[in-house]
Protein backbone atom coordinates (compact mmCIF):
# COMPACT_ATOMS: atom_id res chain seq x y z
CA UNK A 1 0.00 0.00 0.00
CA UNK A 2 1.73 3.26 -0.85
CA UNK A 3 1.70 5.80 1.74
CA UNK A 4 1.95 8.70 -0.88
CA UNK A 5 -1.67 7.34 -2.14
CA UNK A 6 -3.26 6.91 1.43
CA UNK A 7 -6.05 9.43 2.36
CA UNK A 8 -5.46 12.08 5.50
CA UNK A 9 -8.22 13.92 6.89
CA UNK A 10 -7.36 17.87 7.00
CA UNK A 11 -10.08 19.52 9.58
CA UNK A 12 -12.81 18.64 7.87
CA UNK A 13 -11.20 17.91 4.26
CA UNK A 14 -10.65 14.51 3.21
CA UNK A 15 -8.22 14.06 1.18
CA UNK A 16 -7.79 10.83 -1.29
CA UNK A 17 -4.04 11.19 -1.14
CA UNK A 18 -0.74 13.35 0.13
CA UNK A 19 -0.05 15.06 -3.34
CA UNK A 20 -0.76 19.03 -2.82
CA UNK A 21 -0.17 21.14 -5.76
CA UNK A 22 1.57 24.42 -4.16
CA UNK A 23 0.53 27.83 -5.12
CA UNK A 24 2.34 28.97 -8.65
CA UNK A 25 2.17 32.88 -9.29
CA UNK A 26 0.59 33.48 -13.12
CA UNK A 27 1.14 37.03 -13.28
CA UNK A 28 -2.06 37.02 -15.88
CA UNK A 29 -4.53 38.88 -13.67
CA UNK A 30 -6.34 42.08 -14.91
CA UNK A 31 -6.38 44.56 -11.53
CA UNK A 32 -6.32 41.90 -9.59
CA UNK A 33 -9.08 39.92 -11.10
CA UNK A 34 -8.85 36.31 -12.29
CA UNK A 35 -8.95 35.52 -16.24
CA UNK A 36 -9.00 32.76 -18.77
CA UNK A 37 -5.69 32.12 -18.11
CA UNK A 38 -6.27 31.24 -14.54
CA UNK A 39 -9.46 29.25 -15.74
CA UNK A 40 -7.57 27.32 -18.43
CA UNK A 41 -4.43 26.60 -15.85
CA UNK A 42 -6.34 25.63 -12.49
CA UNK A 43 -8.46 23.22 -14.58
CA UNK A 44 -5.69 22.13 -15.81
CA UNK A 45 -3.96 21.06 -12.42
CA UNK A 46 -7.74 20.27 -11.13
CA UNK A 47 -7.80 17.03 -13.65
CA UNK A 48 -4.56 15.74 -12.00
CA UNK A 49 -5.43 13.81 -9.29
CA UNK A 50 -3.32 15.38 -6.73
CA UNK A 51 -4.83 15.62 -3.27
CA UNK A 52 -5.61 19.18 -2.90
CA UNK A 53 -5.16 22.36 -5.24
CA UNK A 54 -3.76 25.74 -3.80
CA UNK A 55 -4.32 28.99 -5.90
CA UNK A 56 -1.54 31.23 -6.77
CA UNK A 57 -0.46 33.77 -4.02
CA UNK A 58 -3.71 36.05 -3.80
CA UNK A 59 -3.33 39.69 -2.55
CA UNK A 60 -5.04 40.86 0.39
CA UNK A 61 -5.07 44.18 -0.74
CA UNK A 62 -3.59 46.45 -4.25
CA UNK A 63 -0.15 47.45 -2.31
CA UNK A 64 -0.11 43.58 -1.58
CA UNK A 65 0.56 42.39 -4.97
CA UNK A 66 3.92 41.15 -6.43
CA UNK A 67 3.39 42.69 -9.36
CA UNK A 68 0.89 45.05 -11.18
CA UNK A 69 -0.44 41.44 -12.83
CA UNK A 70 -1.24 39.48 -9.19
CA UNK A 71 -4.33 37.79 -8.80
CA UNK A 72 -6.27 40.13 -5.81
CA UNK A 73 -9.26 39.47 -3.49
CA UNK A 74 -10.17 42.74 -2.18
CA UNK A 75 -13.16 43.72 -3.57
CA UNK A 76 -16.51 42.80 -5.14
CA UNK A 77 -14.58 42.87 -8.98
CA UNK A 78 -11.90 40.46 -7.86
CA UNK A 79 -14.56 37.96 -5.89
CA UNK A 80 -16.53 37.92 -8.81
CA UNK A 81 -13.81 37.24 -11.05
CA UNK A 82 -12.26 34.17 -9.02
CA UNK A 83 -15.77 32.72 -8.00
CA UNK A 84 -16.55 32.61 -12.07
CA UNK A 85 -13.13 30.69 -12.78
CA UNK A 86 -14.06 28.80 -9.79
CA UNK A 87 -17.69 27.43 -10.82
CA UNK A 88 -16.25 26.35 -13.97
CA UNK A 89 -13.28 24.46 -13.37
CA UNK A 90 -15.84 22.79 -10.60
CA UNK A 91 -18.41 21.46 -13.12
CA UNK A 92 -15.52 18.86 -14.13
CA UNK A 93 -13.46 18.69 -10.91
CA UNK A 94 -13.76 17.70 -6.99
CA UNK A 95 -10.57 18.25 -6.16
CA UNK A 96 -10.55 20.43 -3.32
CA UNK A 97 -9.38 23.59 -3.91
CA UNK A 98 -7.10 25.69 -0.90
CA UNK A 99 -6.35 29.38 -1.37
CA UNK A 100 -2.87 31.35 -0.66
CA UNK A 101 -3.78 34.91 0.63
CA UNK A 102 -0.76 36.74 0.40
CA UNK A 103 1.00 40.21 1.13
CA UNK A 104 3.91 41.26 -0.54
CA UNK A 105 5.51 43.41 1.71
CA UNK A 106 8.83 45.34 0.46
CA UNK A 107 8.75 43.04 -2.32
CA UNK A 108 5.60 44.56 -4.19
CA UNK A 109 5.44 46.80 -7.23
CA UNK A 110 8.06 44.82 -9.11
CA UNK A 111 7.48 43.56 -12.97
CA UNK A 112 6.93 40.31 -14.03
CA UNK A 113 9.15 37.55 -14.01
CA UNK A 114 9.56 37.54 -18.14
CA UNK A 115 10.36 41.25 -17.66
CA UNK A 116 13.34 40.66 -15.44
CA UNK A 117 11.48 40.82 -12.28
CA UNK A 118 12.74 44.32 -11.41
CA UNK A 119 11.36 47.17 -8.60
CA UNK A 120 8.74 49.65 -10.34
CA UNK A 121 9.51 52.66 -8.11
CA UNK A 122 6.68 54.30 -7.33
CA UNK A 123 7.60 57.56 -9.45
CA UNK A 124 7.69 55.34 -12.10
CA UNK A 125 4.34 54.11 -14.32
CA UNK A 126 2.30 50.96 -12.71
CA UNK A 127 4.56 51.19 -9.56
CA UNK A 128 3.31 51.77 -6.20
CA UNK A 129 5.03 52.54 -2.41
CA UNK A 130 5.43 49.79 -1.14
CA UNK A 131 5.20 48.80 2.92
CA UNK A 132 6.97 46.75 5.44
CA UNK A 133 7.78 46.20 9.11
CA UNK A 134 11.07 48.58 8.87
CA UNK A 135 11.81 51.38 6.16
CA UNK A 136 14.88 48.81 4.84
CA UNK A 137 14.72 47.84 1.04
CA UNK A 138 15.14 43.94 0.11
CA UNK A 139 18.18 45.07 -2.44
CA UNK A 140 20.90 47.52 -2.47
CA UNK A 141 19.42 50.49 -4.99
CA UNK A 142 15.68 49.79 -4.38
CA UNK A 143 13.53 52.44 -3.36
CA UNK A 144 12.91 51.83 0.69
CA UNK A 145 9.63 50.45 2.11
CA UNK A 146 7.28 52.92 4.61
CA UNK A 147 7.74 51.02 8.13
CA UNK A 148 3.80 50.55 8.85
CA UNK A 149 2.36 52.42 11.74
CA UNK A 150 -0.13 50.88 13.74
CA UNK A 151 -3.49 51.85 11.97
CA UNK A 152 -1.34 50.28 8.68
CA UNK A 153 -0.97 47.07 10.46
CA UNK A 154 -4.87 47.23 12.00
CA UNK A 155 -5.98 47.67 8.21
CA UNK A 156 -3.88 44.94 6.76
CA UNK A 157 -4.68 42.69 9.39
CA UNK A 158 -8.54 43.57 8.85
CA UNK A 159 -7.32 42.94 4.91
CA UNK A 160 -6.74 39.67 5.22
CA UNK A 161 -9.57 38.68 7.41
CA UNK A 162 -12.13 40.28 4.48
CA UNK A 163 -10.37 38.13 2.14
CA UNK A 164 -11.04 35.50 4.36
CA UNK A 165 -14.69 35.93 3.88
CA UNK A 166 -14.45 36.25 0.64
CA UNK A 167 -13.13 33.31 0.41
CA UNK A 168 -15.63 31.71 1.84
CA UNK A 169 -18.22 33.15 -0.46
CA UNK A 170 -16.71 32.04 -3.52
CA UNK A 171 -16.36 28.39 -1.75
CA UNK A 172 -12.93 28.00 -1.01
CA UNK A 173 -12.31 24.76 1.34
CA UNK A 174 -9.55 25.86 2.52
CA UNK A 175 -6.22 28.83 3.10
CA UNK A 176 -3.49 28.48 3.32
CA UNK A 177 -1.50 32.21 4.67
CA UNK A 178 1.62 33.35 3.62
CA UNK A 179 4.39 33.76 5.78
CA UNK A 180 7.32 32.61 3.92
CA UNK A 181 9.65 33.89 0.98
CA UNK A 182 10.33 37.79 2.07
CA UNK A 183 6.75 38.70 1.76
CA UNK A 184 5.17 40.65 4.61
CA UNK A 185 4.15 38.19 7.18
CA UNK A 186 7.73 36.31 7.33
CA UNK A 187 9.72 39.59 6.98
CA UNK A 188 7.93 40.87 10.64
CA UNK A 189 9.30 37.49 11.80
CA UNK A 190 12.76 37.87 10.38
CA UNK A 191 15.08 40.24 12.47
CA UNK A 192 16.57 40.98 9.20
CA UNK A 193 13.82 43.06 8.12
CA UNK A 194 11.89 43.69 11.15
CA UNK A 195 14.19 46.50 13.07
CA UNK A 196 10.85 47.57 15.15
CA UNK A 197 11.36 48.97 18.58
CA UNK A 198 7.46 48.78 20.11
CA UNK A 199 5.68 45.71 20.59
CA UNK A 200 6.30 44.20 16.84
CA UNK A 201 9.93 44.41 16.73
CA UNK A 202 12.91 43.30 18.70
CA UNK A 203 12.26 39.67 20.26
CA UNK A 204 10.43 36.83 18.93
CA UNK A 205 7.67 36.89 20.62
CA UNK A 206 7.31 40.74 19.41
CA UNK A 207 8.42 39.58 16.11
CA UNK A 208 5.43 36.74 16.07
CA UNK A 209 2.89 39.60 16.80
CA UNK A 210 1.74 40.82 13.95
CA UNK A 211 1.93 37.10 11.92
CA UNK A 212 -0.26 35.54 14.85
CA UNK A 213 -2.71 38.67 14.71
CA UNK A 214 -3.54 37.86 11.56
CA UNK A 215 -3.43 34.31 11.98
CA UNK A 216 -6.09 34.93 14.14
CA UNK A 217 -8.24 37.17 12.28
CA UNK A 218 -8.16 34.92 9.43
CA UNK A 219 -9.52 32.01 11.55
CA UNK A 220 -12.07 33.92 13.08
CA UNK A 221 -13.85 35.02 9.54
CA UNK A 222 -13.09 31.82 8.12
CA UNK A 223 -16.28 28.86 8.79
CA UNK A 224 -14.76 27.08 11.65
CA UNK A 225 -15.07 23.62 9.38
CA UNK A 226 -12.80 24.66 6.70
CA UNK A 227 -8.87 24.42 7.88
CA UNK A 228 -6.70 27.36 7.87
CA UNK A 229 -2.84 26.69 7.10
CA UNK A 230 0.17 28.62 7.11
CA UNK A 231 3.75 28.53 4.79
CA UNK A 232 6.41 29.46 6.33
CA UNK A 233 10.30 29.77 5.25
CA UNK A 234 12.23 27.35 7.66
CA UNK A 235 15.58 29.75 7.40
CA UNK A 236 15.90 32.38 5.93
CA UNK A 237 19.33 30.85 4.41
CA UNK A 238 21.54 33.91 5.86
CA UNK A 239 23.42 34.90 8.84
CA UNK A 240 21.89 36.06 11.72
CA UNK A 241 18.26 35.73 10.30
CA UNK A 242 15.03 33.15 10.73
CA UNK A 243 16.03 30.17 11.58
CA UNK A 244 14.69 26.79 12.11
CA UNK A 245 14.75 26.88 15.50
CA UNK A 246 12.80 30.10 15.30
CA UNK A 247 10.13 28.70 13.15
CA UNK A 248 9.56 25.73 15.47
CA UNK A 249 8.45 28.21 18.16
CA UNK A 250 6.20 29.68 15.50
CA UNK A 251 5.12 26.58 14.93
CA UNK A 252 3.99 25.88 18.56
CA UNK A 253 2.09 29.17 18.57
CA UNK A 254 0.44 28.51 15.36
CA UNK A 255 -0.78 24.73 16.47
CA UNK A 256 -1.91 26.23 19.78
CA UNK A 257 -4.27 28.47 18.09
CA UNK A 258 -5.73 25.82 15.94
CA UNK A 259 -3.94 25.46 12.74
CA UNK A 260 -4.57 23.17 11.03
CA UNK A 261 -1.16 22.65 9.03
CA UNK A 262 2.31 23.69 8.00
CA UNK A 263 3.78 23.55 4.70
CA UNK A 264 7.53 24.25 5.34
CA UNK A 265 9.31 26.12 2.17
CA UNK A 266 12.56 28.54 3.21
CA UNK A 267 14.73 31.32 1.51
CA UNK A 268 13.34 35.12 0.14
CA UNK A 269 13.93 37.34 2.61
CA UNK A 270 17.40 38.18 1.43
CA UNK A 271 19.64 38.54 -1.89
CA UNK A 272 22.43 37.55 0.81
CA UNK A 273 20.67 33.83 1.07
CA UNK A 274 23.34 30.76 0.14
CA UNK A 275 20.58 28.13 -0.31
CA UNK A 276 22.19 24.54 -0.87
CA UNK A 277 19.66 23.73 -3.68
CA UNK A 278 19.55 19.43 -4.15
CA UNK A 279 16.65 17.05 -4.09
CA UNK A 280 14.68 17.65 -1.06
CA UNK A 281 17.01 20.17 0.06
CA UNK A 282 14.14 21.29 2.42
CA UNK A 283 12.86 18.66 3.53
CA UNK A 284 14.88 18.11 6.78
CA UNK A 285 13.08 21.53 7.84
CA UNK A 286 9.58 20.07 7.30
CA UNK A 287 11.11 17.05 9.25
CA UNK A 288 12.37 19.03 12.17
CA UNK A 289 8.71 21.04 12.48
CA UNK A 290 6.72 17.25 12.29
CA UNK A 291 9.24 16.25 14.80
CA UNK A 292 8.70 19.10 16.93
CA UNK A 293 4.60 19.43 16.92
CA UNK A 294 1.61 17.73 16.28
CA UNK A 295 0.95 19.72 12.95
CA UNK A 296 0.59 18.07 9.57
CA UNK A 297 3.52 19.26 7.53
CA UNK A 298 3.97 20.02 4.46
CA UNK A 299 7.30 19.16 2.46
CA UNK A 300 8.49 21.04 -0.58
CA UNK A 301 11.27 21.92 -2.96
CA UNK A 302 12.55 20.16 -5.91
CA UNK A 303 10.76 16.68 -5.12
CA UNK A 304 10.07 15.30 -8.72
CA UNK A 305 11.11 11.82 -7.99
CA UNK A 306 7.71 9.01 -7.40
CA UNK A 307 10.05 7.36 -5.18
CA UNK A 308 11.77 9.94 -3.56
CA UNK A 309 7.82 11.28 -2.82
CA UNK A 310 6.81 8.13 -1.20
CA UNK A 311 9.62 7.88 0.57
CA UNK A 312 9.41 11.71 2.09
CA UNK A 313 5.43 10.30 3.13
CA UNK A 314 6.69 6.70 4.09
CA UNK A 315 9.10 7.62 6.73
CA UNK A 316 7.58 10.18 8.51
CA UNK A 317 9.49 12.97 7.38
CA UNK A 318 6.43 14.91 6.20
CA UNK A 319 2.53 14.04 5.86
CA UNK A 320 2.09 15.68 2.23
CA UNK A 321 4.55 16.81 -0.40
CA UNK A 322 4.09 19.68 -2.10
CA UNK A 323 4.62 20.13 -6.05
CA UNK A 324 4.90 23.68 -7.93
CA UNK A 325 7.71 23.56 -11.08
CA UNK A 326 7.02 19.94 -11.04
CA UNK A 327 3.18 19.42 -11.65
CA UNK A 328 3.57 22.62 -13.89
CA UNK A 329 5.73 20.99 -16.03
CA UNK A 330 3.89 17.82 -15.71
CA UNK A 331 0.32 17.88 -15.17
CA UNK A 332 0.16 14.19 -15.22
CA UNK A 333 2.19 13.65 -12.53
CA UNK A 334 0.32 11.95 -9.85
CA UNK A 335 -1.02 9.50 -12.65
CA UNK A 336 2.56 8.36 -13.50
CA UNK A 337 3.01 8.18 -9.83
CA UNK A 338 0.49 6.23 -9.24
CA UNK A 339 1.11 3.78 -11.97
CA UNK A 340 5.11 3.34 -10.80
CA UNK A 341 3.59 2.61 -7.18
CA UNK A 342 0.88 0.44 -8.70
CA UNK A 343 -2.00 2.19 -7.50
CA UNK A 344 -5.70 3.58 -8.59
CA UNK A 345 -6.23 7.43 -9.00
CA UNK A 346 -9.42 8.72 -10.65
CA UNK A 347 -9.16 10.40 -13.85
CA UNK A 348 -12.01 12.31 -15.84
CA UNK A 349 -13.73 9.90 -18.03
CA UNK A 350 -12.90 11.66 -20.90
CA UNK A 351 -9.42 11.01 -20.13
CA UNK A 352 -9.78 7.03 -19.37
CA UNK A 353 -8.62 5.90 -23.27
CA UNK A 354 -5.13 7.60 -22.67
CA UNK A 355 -4.04 4.89 -20.60
CA UNK A 356 -1.23 2.74 -21.95
CA UNK A 357 -1.95 -0.78 -21.14
CA UNK A 358 0.62 -1.68 -19.28
CA UNK A 359 0.32 0.89 -16.61
CA UNK A 360 -3.76 0.03 -15.59
CA UNK A 361 -5.17 1.69 -12.81
CA UNK A 362 -6.92 4.89 -14.01
CA UNK A 363 -10.54 4.86 -12.16
CA UNK A 364 -13.38 7.46 -13.49
CA UNK A 365 -13.69 10.28 -11.87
Amino acid sequence: MSQLFSPFRLGSLELPNRIVIAPMCQYSADAGCATDWHMIHLGNLALSGAGLLTIEATAVSPEGRISPDDLGLWSDETEAALARVLQSVRRYSDMPIAIQLAHAGRKASTRVPWEGGAQIRPDQKAGWQTIAPSAIAYDEGENPPLSMDHEAIAATCRAFAEASERSARVGIDAIQLHAAHGYLLHEFLSPLANRREDEYGGSLVNRMRFPLEVYEAVRAAFPADRPVSVRVSGTDWAEGGWNIEQTIVFAKALEARGCDAIHVSSGGLTPAQRIPVGPGYQVPLARAVKAATNLPTVAVGLITAYDHAEAIVATGDADFVALARTITYDPRWPWHAAAHLGVSIKAPKQYLRSQPSRYPGLLQM
